[in-house]
């Protein structure tokens, strides 16, 4: 079992990480502002999906042979692009409903939490960061190392998803606001699709 002293300075190196505005950040801002709280949150638990997805990679070593695999990390980083860049573009080219009050949401809430996990789940930057970040708060003399590991990605994953939670209520009190602007609501989705966009650039400029 990992040592309280440990524990605790893992958790407050996660939360100082997690509060950082970042790409996980962008999207369930972006989704928020756009589509609404619950659009917003249904994104950061698919991020928190995603990261499930990483721990269980990280424990069972598939991370590691993405990390010594340069082909492999570039097939998964460049399908992550261009995942990324299509979702900006198609958020660009939506045209905004002409009925502010009874439009819907512009994203099902299931339809944006299975994006953020493919999203997620895709870039291979989050799959390195696990296996170099984890590894370091796990003291062999603890116990079981899988154990560890586990306990370790839950804890980032929890409180990632806390943050993002945060964001979402942040972003999607402020999107209802500027949704009644017909103004606002042309260039939203040209707003978020760029950001999108950029975050596709980004991860695909990525180095190893």
């Amino acid at each position: 079992m990992i040592d309280l002293a440990t524990l605790a300075t893992y958790v407050a190196i996660v939360l100082g990480f997690v509060f950082i505005p970042g790409p996980a950040t962008l999207l369930t801002v972006a989704r928020a502002t756009s589509s609404g709280t619950r659009v917003g949150i249904a994104t950061g638990t698919g991020v928190a999906a995603g990261d499930v997805v990483h721990t269980v990679m990280a424990i069972f070593g598939i991370s590691a042979i993405i990390a010594t695999s340069a082909m492999l990390f570039s097939i998964i980083k460049y399908v992550g692009a261009v995942y990324l860049v299509y979702l900006g573009i198609r958020a660009i080219l939506e045209k905004a409903p002409v009925d502010l009050a009874g439009s819907a949401l512009a994203v099902p809430a299931g339809k944006a939490f299975r994006q953020a996990v493919l999203t997620e789940v895709l870039n291979p930057k989050t799959a390195l960061f696990f296996l170099a970040f984890l590894p370091q708060f796990v003291r062999p003399e603890n116990g079981s190392v899988m154990l560890q590991l586990a306990i370790l990605g839950a804890v980032f994953v929890l409180l990632g998803l806390f943050s993002t939670v945060i964001f979402a209520v942040s972003a999607g009190g402020l999107g209802s606001f500027l949704r009644r602007n017909p103004a606002v609501l042309r260039w939203q989705g040209k707003v978020v699709g760029g950001i999108y966009c950029a975050l596709g650039v980004r991860l695909a400029l990525q180095q190893r």
